[in-house]
C-alpha cells in the first residue's frame, strides 16, 4: 500500500485568459521547484477536485490542477445558457492545457487523468509528445465513435428499462437516431425547465450504468446541485454528442506518437461505462505503456484501482 501524504492545499491559485471570453482556472500544489504534473479532471464537466491532494509527493512534485472551460470554477460557466458551447472542443481544451504549461514556464510535465480525462490527456500527448514525461491513465476512455455508442445505447442491453428513459428523453422523431447529439440539442433550449429535465434523465443514466458494478456508488453522477448538473451535461453532450471532435479510431491509430513516453493505465476489468477492450488494444499500439486490469471494479474504481494508480505517481516521481 503507498502511504497517503499529508494533506497539500495549492499555494498559488489564477485564472488563465484564454482569448476568446473563456477564464481557466488553476492552481498548483507541493514544491515550486518539484517535478511537474498536471491532473486533467474527467466528465467532461466534472470540475477539479476542491479539497485538499494525498497521493501527491509534496516534497518532489509540482502538482497542477485546473478547471476545463465552462466547469468548475472557470467562466464563463454552462450553467449560464449564455455560454458558448462551440468555443468549448477538444481542440479548444488542448489549446488551454498548453497555453497553461506555457503561462507558467514549464518545459515537460506528467499527465495524469481518469475517464473523459484519460481522453484529454492522449489526444494532448499525441498532439504535444514532446512536452510529456511521462502519463498515468485509469478508466481508460477513448471515446470513439463505437465507445460513445456503447455507453449511450449499447450499454441498454443490461439496463433496458433505464435506457428506455433515457432515450425517451429526446424528441421522439430523435430516438433512433445520436443521443448525445440529441441532448445537446435540448440543452440549449431557452427554457430553463427543459434543461434540467434533460440533464436529470440523462445523469439518472449515467448512474444506472454504473449502478451494478463492484464498488457501484448510487446518485454518483446526480449528487450535485441542479446548476452544475447543468453545466455537467451541457458539456458532456457537447462534446460526446460530437464524438469529441476526434475521428474514429484515432486516438489508437496515432498510439505510435506516444512512443518514448512511459505510460501506465489503470482499468476496472469490469468497466461498464469504457470496456476493457479498448486499453487493451492501445496498450499493445503503445510500446512503452503498461495495462494493470484490476479484477474487483468497474468505473467508479476501487481502493487497489486507487493504489495501481498512486504507485505509477511514486515510480515517477524519480525519473
Amino acid at each position: 500500500m503507498v502511504d497517503l501524504y499529508p494533506p497539500t492545499s495549492p499555494y498559488d491559485t489564477g485564472f488563465l485568459d484564454a482569448g476568446d471570453g473563456n477564464r481557466i482556472y488553476y492552481e498548483q500544489l507541493g514544491n515550486p521547484d518539484g517535478k511537474p504534473a498536471l491532473n486533467v479532471h474527467g466528465g467532461p464537466g466534472s470540475g477539479a477536485p476542491q479539497r485538499p491532494t494525498r497521493a501527491w509527493d509534496p516534497e518532489r512534485y509540482r502538482l497542477i490542477r485546473f478547471d476545463q472551460r465552462n466547469c468548475g470554477r472557470s467562466t464563463p460557466h454552462a450553467g449560464d445558457p449564455a455560454a458558448d458551447m462551440s468555443l468549448n472542443t477538444t481542440q479548444h481544451l488542448i489549446d488551454d492545457m498548453e497555453r497553461l504549461r506555457e503561462h507558467l514556464g514549464i518545459e515537460k510535465w506528467l499527465l495524469c487523468g481518469g475517464s473523459w480525462g484519460s481522453t484529454l490527456v492522449l489526444a494532448y500527448a499525441q498532439q504535444h509528445p514532446e512536452r510529456v514525461s511521462e502519463i498515468v491513465v485509469s478508466a481508460v476512455m477513448i471515446a470513439d465513435r463505437s465507445g460513445v455508442d456503447w455507453l449511450y445505447r449499447g450499454a441498454g442491453r443490461f439496463h433496458p428499462e433505464a435506457w428506455d428513459r433515457f432515450r425517451d428523453g429526446v424528441p421522439e422523431d430523435e430516438r433512433d437516431g445520436d443521443l448525445p447529439a440529441a441532448y445537446a440539442r435540448l440543452m440549449e433550449n431557452p427554457d430553463r425547465a427543459v434543461r434540467e429535465k434533460a440533464a436529470a434523465t440523462w445523469l439518472a443514466w449515467e448512474d444506472a450504468v454504473i449502478s451494478t458494478e463492484p464498488n457501484g456508488v448510487s446518485g454518483l453522477y446526480s449528487d450535485r446541485e441542479v446548476d452544475a448538473q447543468i453545466a455537467f451535461v451541457r458539456i458532456c453532450a457537447n462534446i460526446l454528442g460530437n464524438n469529441a471532435w476526434l475521428e474514429d479510431g484515432q486516438l489508437l491509430r496515432n498510439a505510435h506518437k506516444l512512443a518514448g513516453i512511459p505510460g501506465v493505465m489503470v482499468h476496472g476489468r469490469h468497466d461498464m461505462s469504457c470496456p476493457v477492450q479498448a486499453p487493451w488494444e492501445l496498450a499493445k499500439a503503445w510500446p512503452d505503456s503498461r495495462l494493470h486490469i484490476i479484477e474487483d471494479c468497474g468505473h467508479a474504481g476501487s481502493q487497489a484501482m486507487h493504489q495501481a494508480s498512486r504507485t505509477a505517481i511514486e515510480e515517477f516521481k524519480n525519473r
